[in-house]
C-alpha cells in the first residue's frame, strides 16, 4: 500500500491526513483522540455520517504499520474524487458550503464542542451536496473562549458571497489569488459606501475591518484573552453564529444575462446533429467501464447527464459560464442527483497549484484525473476566441491521460463561422479540419470519426499515445 501525504494538511499539530488509493487516512495525537472521542460520543456525529454532511469516518483497528507507529490513533474516512476548490464552485455552491459549517458549528455548540476553525477548504462537494470532510477541526469547547472560526469564516465565506451579490464582484480571482481568502479591509472597500450601512456589512465587514486595524500590531494571545475576559461563552458563540446564518441566508446573486447563459437550446444544431452526437458519445463512454468523465465546456449538462445514461460512474461538468453552471447547480441539487459535480472553469485559465511551495492546493489537472474527457463545441472558442493553436489544445487534452471524444466545427459551421468573422481576414485560415487532425493525431490515436449529419462538424474518439 502506498501511502503518500495530503499535500494541504500541515497546518494541524493536532492530526496529519495521508491518502492511498481507495481511502484517506487522518494520524491524530493524543489530545486529537480525546477531541475524536467526544464528537464520536455526540448525536451530531451520529446524524451528519447518517445524512452524508459529514465524511464517512471510522476509528481504523488496522491502520497502515507505518501511521500506526506515528500518531495515537488514525481514523479512515471515505475517499472523495475528485476534489474541487472554492474558487471553482459556483455562488450557491459556495453559499450552501456556509450554511453547512454554520450548521455543523451551531450542532458541535450544543454538544459542548466547536469546530476550531472555518476554511472553505474544509467541505468538498459530492456531486450537488456539500459534505464537511475535517473530522480533526472538531474539539471540546474551552470555557470564556470565543469562537476561533470567525475570522477564516467571514474571509472565507461571508465576504466572497457578500461581493458577488452586493457588488456583483466575481469572488473567484480574488479566492484563487489568496489562499487566505477576502479581508474585511479589501471587502469594505470594494462594497462601497452605499452598502455600508447594511446590518451585515456593519457587522461582519466594517467593523471587523476596524478591528482588523486596531489589532494588527498586536499578539494574537493578547487578543484572546481579552476577548476571553469579556466573558466570552457559548451563548454569545450562539448568537453570533445564528447572526451569520441570517446574514448568509438572505444573500442572492441577482445576475440576469450571461454571454451564454441562453445557449442551452443549441437552435443551431438540427436534430439529427444532435441524435448523432449523443449516440457517439454514448458509444464512447459505455466501451469504459464506470468511468469518471470529464466534461470540458458542459454548459447545462446535457451530454454529462448522456455519459450517466451510458454507464459513467460521475462526471465532473464544468463551464466559464458562472451563471450556468449556477443554474446546473441549482437544478442538481433540487433533483438530488449526486453524481455531477458542477464547476466554474476557464479552459484557456484553469486553476494552477496554490499555497505552500504552489502544492498546498494542487492544480485542476493534478486533482482532476478522468476515464474519459468530453470536449464539446469548445474548440472553436479556444482557437479563435482565445488564439489558442490547435497543437496547444491537442497537448491539454492530453495532459488528463485520458481517452477523448473532442468536437471539430468546421469554417462554414455558423457558431465557427460568427467568430471568424470578427477575424481579420486571412488571419486565422489555418482553422480548418485538414490542421486540427494533423495536430491531433501527433498525441492521440483516433479510433473513431463521425462527421454529422448537417456536415459541418466531426466528432473523434482519440485514444492517448
Amino acid at each position: 500500500m502506498t501511502i503518500r501525504p495530503d499535500s494541504g494538511s500541515f497546518r494541524d499539530p493536532l492530526s496529519r491526513v495521508y491518502v492511498t488509493d481507495d481511502a484517506v487516512w487522518r494520524g491524530i495525537s493524543r489530545d486529537g483522540l480525546e477531541d475524536y472521542r467526544a464528537l464520536a460520543a455526540s448525536r451530531l456525529f451520529a446524524e451528519a455520517l447518517a445524512d452524508g454532511r459529514l465524511v464517512q469516518t471510522e476509528l481504523a483497528t488496522d491502520p497502515p504499520t507505518s501511521l500506526r507507529e506515528d500518531w495515537a490513533a488514525v481514523l479512515r474516512h471515505e475517499r472523495i474524487d475528485p476534489i474541487s476548490y472554492p474558487y471553482e464552485w459556483t455562488f450557491s455552491m459556495l453559499r450552501d458550503a456556509a450554511l453547512l459549517q454554520l450548521e455543523l458549528t451551531r450542532g458541535a455548540l450544543a454538544e459542548g464542542l466547536v469546530l476550531k476553525d472555518a476554511t472553505a477548504y474544509n467541505i468538498q462537494f459530492k456531486g450537488a451536496s456539500p459534505v464537511f470532510i475535517d473530522v480533526g477541526s472538531f474539539e471540546r469547547l474551552r470555557p470564556g473562549e470565543p469562537w476561533p472560526g470567525y475570522r477564516q469564516f467571514c474571509e472565507l465565506f461571508l465576504n466572497p458571497l457578500l461581493l458577488q451579490s452586493l457588488a456583483d464582484v466575481p469572488f473567484h480571482p480574488l479566492l484563487r489569488g489568496s489562499i487566505n481568502g477576502i479581508s474585511p479591509s479589501l471587502a469594505a472597500s470594494v462594497i462601497g459606501p452605499r452598502k455600508r450601512l447594511r446590518r451585515d456589512v456593519l457587522t461582519h465587514v466594517r467593523i471587523h475591518a476596524r478591528a482588523e486595524r486596531r489589532y494588527a500590531d498586536s499578539a494574537s494571545r493578547e487578543v484572546g484573552e481579552e476577548l476571553k475576559a469579556a466573558g466570552f461563552g457559548p451563548k454569545i458563540i450562539e448568537a453570533q453564529l445564528a447572526n451569520l446564518e441570517r446574514s448568509v441566508q438572505r444573500l442572492e446573486w441577482r445576475a440576469s444575462a450571461s454571454t451564454w447563459s441562453e445557449y442551452t437550446d443549441r437552435a443551431h444544431y438540427t436534430d439529427a446533429d444532435l441524435e448523432a452526437k449523443e449516440a457517439f458519445v454514448a458509444r464512447t463512454v459505455s466501451g469504459v467501464a464506470h468511468p469518471l468523465v470529464l466534461d470540458l465546456g458542459a454548459n447545462d449538462g446535457r451530454f454529462s447527464k448522456v455519459a450517466l445514461g451510458a454507464g459513467a460512474r460521475s462526471v465532473v461538468s464544468v463551464d466559464s459560464d458562472h451563471l450556468v453552471v449556477d443554474h446546473l447547480y441549482r437544478d442538481l441539487r433540487q433533483s438530488g442527483e449526486r453524481r455531477i459535480l458542477p464547476l466554474v472553469l476557464d479552459l484557456a485559465d484553469p486553476s494552477p497549484g496554490r499555497g505552500w511551495r504552489g502544492r498546498e492546493r494542487p492544480s485542476f489537472v493534478e486533482r482532476v484525473r478522468p476515464d474519459v474527457v468530453l470536449c464539446l463545441a469548445v474548440i472553436h472558442h479556444l482557437a479563435l476566441t482565445d488564439t489558442v493553436p490547435f497543437e496547444e489544445i491537442v497537448a491539454f487534452l492530453h495532459d488528463f491521460g485520458a481517452p477523448v471524444v473532442v468536437e471539430m466545427p468546421h469554417p462554414d459551421d455558423v457558431m465557427a463561422k460568427r467568430l471568424l468573422d470578427r477575424k481579420r481576414d486571412g488571419l486565422f485560415d489555418h482553422y480548418n479540419q485538414p490542421a486540427w487532425e494533423a495536430a491531433l493525431e501527433q498525441r492521440f490515436d483516433v479510433v473513431a470519426r463521425e462527421t454529422l449529419p448537417s456536415g459541418r462538424r466531426t466528432l473523434y474518439h482519440g485514444l492517448p499515445t
